[in-house]
């Protein structure tokens, strides 16, 4: 356990790296151009202190702070309290907050904070958030939805939520981004008095320094194209530039003004020449006279040793509490009365409803005449497609955040993907079961005997499995995609495809060659599909149907056409004698001879059966995918 006083150091620390972006196939193939990004980089801090990163845009800021955290490769020694730190050790007693870190909507603050703590619980957990409220200036604001807070609130709020962990070392990437100056200001103030008082060793990024915050930056590293021009103390920062030729002048900002000496000029190429050359001598400067700096500010260093410092939410919590506490955290998103709550309780509960109610209005009038095959196999045709859709539309707008926040997360190995998933899923089942059946149950009375609820029963778990289906279907591609209208489109048309293939609807499994009709059996669409015309079409009351009610189908024989007397002299609309002739003709191959009852394939058991071993297949499937080490490019942008 490391004590509530410690250093930081890194030593000759060089890193290599991506250099420009490069096209997909370019990340694929490995063939993106790489080159040294950090070079030599040493720098010491101590606990207690707030230590800045400067540097242009490119210099390797953000770099420096993803080979602390151990997340890049990297060469030479960073050690915490003269011990090597891994990553592991980092991820359990350090954190790292990006400027671009979303937080879960729907929750208030006090919730979100809350949520954070997983290892402690009770009076402790509550005065905990209340401090760290209190500290962060955010008390006023506890019962605020995150979706309304200034960005000022917040990042502080990004900040509290890792704050609150009691972290060793706590890395913060450009936490003043696109704040104003008063903003900027309260907020390394608040991260100066939060380091002094728990003892935390706190380090971050800024483009653009302002002169206000200079009294509460205790060292500050200038970085140009990964050299470091200067790492110590802020209060010998003047007198090393001053001593080596460059001293600040006066009623000038010294950050920005270091800054911009750091800075190559780009502005013309005689600059360019003079600023290299420039930088080139105050790294190299820097390098024969640093050491000495460093070292003496070693030894001035007061050790902090605060006892404010609780070291209580330090490791790993069981698998079992991070599921409750993930849980816990999309139940409170979801059942509260703010705009993000109301949105989520909407599309689960009543998006599907709102629809079926809509089909019932195009087919409450269906009646059991000859026509009555193509209406009603319709119906089920636009039910079963409209659960597809609508599972995907949910799943596209409701899990995005979610996701979002679990790659963040993941970086600090707080969860794993699975973990995720099994908590979605906890919360997603129980709310598409209820949406599922209450649809059901406003177009079931078309279709067949409510009264018959066994019947209602299996028609419903049908349904469910598509729901099911459609939004595993959806969440493992939204591992790859991260726009949510490619990813909607991306699914849409995989649905397509195996709904045109196999829901026997749009074109008969006769029809098929025989390589398209086997391909039918690799589908969900073909089980669920057949379990609910079989369900339906099975009934006596579709036996001999009349063509009208002027023109019965009975009192004429030769108008009973079935696919053995296609070719025959009749009339086209009395084409099915029963429910049976139906189902031969849409749903067995062009080869088939028999009773469809007769034959296993065609068995009800067997089809909801392999209807949800479909669902639970890609449920499962989805566990082991998310747990897939994926790689850094496609990562990085969902934290961006």
């Amino acid at each position: 356990m490391i004590g509530s006083d410690y250093t930081l150091e890194l030593c000759n620390v060089f890193h290599s790296g991506q250099v420009e972006p490069g096209n997909f196939f370019q990340r694929l193939t490995g063939g993106v151009k790489t080159g040294i990004i950090l070079k030599d980089v040493s720098m010491l801090t101590h606990s207690g202190e707030v230590t800045a990163i400067l540097g242009s845009k490119g210099s390797g800021k953000r770099a420096l702070l993803d080979v602390i955290a151990r997340r890049v490769p990297s060469k030479g020694h960073i050690l915490l309290e003269g011990v090597p730190l891994e990553e592991d050790q980092f991820r359990n007693t350090c954190a790292l907050v990006r400027h671009s870190t979303k937080l879960l909507p729907g929750l208030s603050v006090q919730q979100t904070l809350s949520l954070s703590l997983t290892k402690i619980s009770g009076y402790l957990k509550s005065s905990k958030v209340k401090q760290v409220m209190a500290d962060l200036a955010l008390s006023q604001v506890a019962h605020k939805c995150v979706t309304n807070l200034t960005k000022s609130e917040y990042r502080r709020l990004v900040i509290g939520v890792q704050l609150i962990r009691d972290p060793i070392i706590l890395l913060l990437d450009e936490p003043t981004w696109d704040l104003d100056p008063l903003n900027t200001y309260l907020v390394i103030s608040i991260l100066s008095n939060a380091a002094k008082k728990y003892g935390t060793t706190i380090i971050l990024t800024m483009e653009k320094p302002r002169s206000d915050v200079f009294p509460f930056l205790d060292r500050v590293v200038y970085l140009c194209l990964g050299d470091v021009v200067y790492a110590g103390p802020t209060r010998n920062l003047l007198d090393y530039f001053g001593s080596i030729g460059f001293p600040c002048p006066q009623l000038e900002n010294p950050l920005m003004y270091y800054l911009c000496l750091s800075t190559v000029d780009r502005r013309s190429r005689e600059r360019f020449i003079e600023s290299n050359h420039q930088i080139a001598a105050l790294v190299e400067k820097f390098r024969l006279e640093g050491q000495g700096i460093m070292q003496s500010a070693a030894t001035e260093h007061s050790r902090i040793v605060n006892p404010n410092k609780m070291q209580m939410n330090y490791g790993k919590p069981s698998g079992i509490r991070v599921i409750w506490m993930l849980y816990l955290r999309i139940l409170a998103s979801i059942f509260n009365f703010k705009k993000n709550g109301l949105k989520q309780m909407t599309m689960r509960l009543f998006s599907l409803p709102i629809y079926f109610f809509i089909l019932w209005i195009f087919y409450n009038e269906a009646q059991d005449f000859q026509r009555a095959f193509i209406t009603k196999s319709g119906l089920i045709f636009n039910a079963m497609v409209g659960t597809y859709f609508i599972s995907i539309m949910n799943t596209i707008c409701l899990y995005e955040p979610y996701r979002t926040r679990y790659y963040q997360e993941s970086q600090e190995g707080l969860y794993s993907g699975a973990s995720l998933l099994l908590s979605w899923n906890l919360v997603s089942l129980p709310f598409s079961l209820i949406t599922t059946f209450a649809s059901a149950a406003i177009i079931y009375p078309i279709l067949g005997d409510i009264s018959e609820s066994v019947d209602y029963l299996y028609f419903c778990l049908a349904l469910w499995s598509c729901y099911i289906y459609a939004e595993q279907q959806a969440i493992g591609v939204m591992m790859f995609v991260k726009n949510g209208l490619v990813a909607a489109i991306f699914n849409i048309y995989i649905t397509c495809i195996y709904i045109m293939l196999a829901s026997g609807v749009l074109r008969s499994y006769k029809g098929f060659e025989e390589w398209l009709y086997y391909l039918t059996y690799i589908t969900h669409t073909r089980y669920a599909s057949l379990f609910m015309h079989r369900s339906i079409f099975r009934q006596p009351n579709f036996n001999i149907l009349p063509y009208s009610i002027s023109e019965n189908c009975t009192a004429i024989t030769n108008l009973i056409q079935t696919s053995s007397n296609l070719n025959t002299n009749s009339n086209t609309n009395c084409r099915y004698a029963n429910g049976k002739a139906f189902l031969t003709e849409r749903f067995t191959s062009k080869h088939f001879t028999g009773d469809i009852y007769q034959i296993g394939e065609f068995n009800p058991e067997f089809n909801i059966g392999i209807s949800f071993a479909f669902s639970v297949g890609i449920m499962i499937f989805n566990k082991f995918l998310y747990l897939i080490p994926l790689p850094n490019y496609i990562t990085d942008k969902f934290r961006e």
